[in-house]
């Protein structure tokens, strides 16, 4: 098998239909599959697959599980040498998958997760794909905004390396779990989403474990794809229109991205830095999380 792709969905139909059109196009003349795990869609998601993409692998939960749990319950039945984990709002190009897998071979052993150029649906880079990870300072300057007032500098615009040309392949140190294109080796490995991580954070942290184990993780834009962002959660403007999600989801959704910052720093940086540090990181995400709340 050449290429397993892993879709989670949850209320994106009509979207979701789009994006396995895509995949399938894109895989052509290759062996592969699509799995899709259905976190108990209440849109009718579950039957228009099994109607239009009578191949594809459909798994059905019967509660939202998250998208962790959900993603590991496929990457464990994964077949392929390679992995895509990949949105439902997202759509690939006849050639993303290809010349992925051309890319990833022209690259040594070390390199063990690669994304391609992310745009949302306005053309414009989704700026998710290609970030540092959020040591206290990297955090604060892009919370802060000085990222915005020192834009392309290493110093204060690290946080979505502002500082490199988005035209040009780097190493990055994470991307968006939006589109993730690995192998199955560098997988087992590194090992499976972190199950803590319910919506958010999950693919940061699991990036930040592919380079404890020393791989190299690389943005390339040799190709690219669409990511309709925000559908599912329906907490991003430029999507609001296209998603379904509840005022309780939306909420929930808010409340799970500031809960995965708590959640990784505590993991992976409190006892690298001092008490008052700390302190203060934990005291800036519960602030960020009340106001965020009430806008």
């Amino acid at each position: 098998m050449d290429i397993s792709t892993v879709i989670v969905s949850y209320n994106t139909k009509e979207l979701i239909i789009e994006c396995l059109d895509s995949v399938q196009k894109a895989a052509s003349g290759l062996k592969s599959e699509i799995i899709v795990v259905d976190n108990a869609s209440q849109d009718g998601t579950q039957d228009e697959i099994r109607k239009k993409f009578p191949n594809v692998s459909l798994i059905e939960n019967n509660k939202n599980l998250g998208f962790s749990k959900a993603n590991n319950i496929a990457l464990v039945k994964a077949k392929g040498k390679y992995i895509l984990i990949l949105n439902p709002d997202t759509k690939l190009f006849p050639e993303t998958i290809k010349k992925l897998i051309d890319f990833f071979g022209s690259k040594g052993k070390d390199t063990g997760l690669v994304t391609c150029r992310l745009e949302l649906a306005s053309g414009v880079l989704d700026k998710d794909c290609r970030r540092h990870f959020p040591t206290p300072w990297v955090a604060f300057t892009h919370f802060s905004n000085l990222s915005k007032i020192f834009p392309k500098t290493r110093f204060f615009d690290s946080y979505y390396y502002g500082y490199v040309n988005e035209n040009t392949e780097h190493e990055i140190d994470a991307c968006a779990g939006a589109f993730m294109f690995t192998t199955r080796d560098a997988l087992k490995k590194v090992g499976l989403f972190d199950e803590d991580f319910f919506f958010y954070g999950e693919d940061i942290d699991l990036c930040f474990r592919y380079k404890q184990k020393g791989y190299k993780i690389i943005y390339t834009p040799v190709t690219k794809a669409i990511h309709y962002k925000g559908v599912a959660s329906g907490i991003k403007e430029h999507t609001k229109h296209l998603s379904k999600a509840t005022k309780e989801s939306k909420k929930r959704a808010l409340s799970e991205s500031t809960r995965a910052m708590k959640l990784f720093y505590e993991k992976h940086y409190k006892n690298k830095y001092p008490a008052i540090i700390n302190f203060f990181v934990i005291f800036g995400i519960i602030l960020l999380d009340k106001i965020r709340q009430l806008k």
